[in-house]
């Protein structure tokens, strides 16, 4: 078994990992820090008869997921106050708002840059409110800071002079020039308040944009982690009126195969049409389960499909071609 099918097969049964040698234990922890798990993976582990140096690195995890947890609902807060004169919905997304709602997924979740949603009309509000507030710009390419206002959706990101913290500013949920547009307004209607001025999407269009950023958007770098967000939604919450909320987005065949891929990876309840696996689906486990025992990532042709995939869903095919000729002039190299 893979390093990242092993990871896979404990998250899901974590009694399975009892017996392992201390090279396997090794190798698990190495693999779920690598796809930022490892405190997912400590509170599924937490209460069973560990090794003592396993226990050790569990206690470690879980206090470290709760420092990160604390610093993104302060980050929120943060947030929060400086759009609170503008009066505009501003809507949690991804990690934070799974912490600020108290759902399952975020259960020793690592969260990352705050992610929020606010009206494409306003977004330039929000923009001078956050600069003025202490942010600036990630960015310092033109290049790079065109290509995030014409076609993305969301600013160029922001971080904070002080506190060192990224913030995603959204006005959708897709790049513009994707082949799926969801319905932003509509995400923002049926948002669910939190009581304190900010929001977080409702349960359907969570799970639906966990769908379209695991499948619809990037290169499925990071998704094991996203994947075990959708596995976490589809049993805690089974949200009501899913298949039509993703025709709707247009987000139906993403859902699908989010669901076949979690039913696959973490033994998720779907329903029946959700379960069997294609060849592509297995190509996508291929892709999400892509590490060694060091937690190094492997399967570089793999990997490189998948990153020129997730731009073909972006973008039409000239602009593909100029966008990833102007940025390997630029030096980057998207396969290391």
């Amino acid at each position: 078994m893979s390093p990242g099918w092993r990871l896979a097969h404990v998250l899901r049964d974590p009694g399975t990992a009892l017996g392992f040698s201390a090279r396997e234990w090794t190798e698990l922890f190495a693999v779920a820090r690598a796809e930022q798990m490892a405190g997912t993976l400590a509170h599924r582990l937490n209460g069973l008869a560990l090794p003592a140096g396993v226990q050790r690195l569990v206690d470690d995890a879980i206090a470290s997921a709760g420092q990160v947890r604390l610093a993104a609902l302060w980050e929120a807060e943060m947030a929060r106050r400086a759009l609170a004169p503008l009066g505009m919905p501003v809507v949690l997304l991804k990690g934070t708002a799974f912490a600020a709602a108290g759902l399952s997924p975020s259960v020793g979740r690592n969260i990352g840059d705050l992610d929020i949603l606010v009206p494409r009309g306003r977004i330039g509000e929000a923009e001078a409110a956050l600069l003025a507030a202490g942010w600036e710009w990630v960015k310092p390419d033109p290049y790079d800071d065109a290509y995030y206002r014409r076609w993305m959706h969301e600013l160029p990101p922001l971080i904070h002079r002080e506190r060192d913290r990224m913030i995603d500013v959204h006005h959708t949920i897709l790049p513009l020039t994707a082949r799926i547009a969801p319905d932003a307004e509509a995400l923002l209607a049926a948002s669910e308040p939190l009581g304190n001025g900010l929001s977080v999407l409702s349960g359907p269009d969570r799970l639906l944009h966990a769908a379209a950023h695991l499948l619809a958007d990037g290169d499925l770098a990071g998704g094991m982690r996203n994947l075990w967000d959708i596995h976490c939604m589809f049993a805690s919450e089974a949200p009501a009126g899913l298949p039509e909320r993703a025709c709707h987005h247009g987000l139906a065949r993403a859902l699908a195969r989010a669901a076949r891929l979690s039913h696959a990876l973490y033994g998720t309840e779907v329903p029946a049409e959700w379960r069997g696996l294609g060849a592509l689906d297995r190509l996508y486990l291929r892709r999400l389960t892509a590490r060694d025992g060091w937690g190094r990532q492997t399967r570089r042709l793999t990997r490189l499909v998948f990153y020129v995939r997730s731009h073909w869903l972006r973008m039409p095919p000239l602009l593909l071609a100029r966008h990833l000729w102007t940025k390997y002039r630029k030096g980057y190299r998207p396969v290391g």
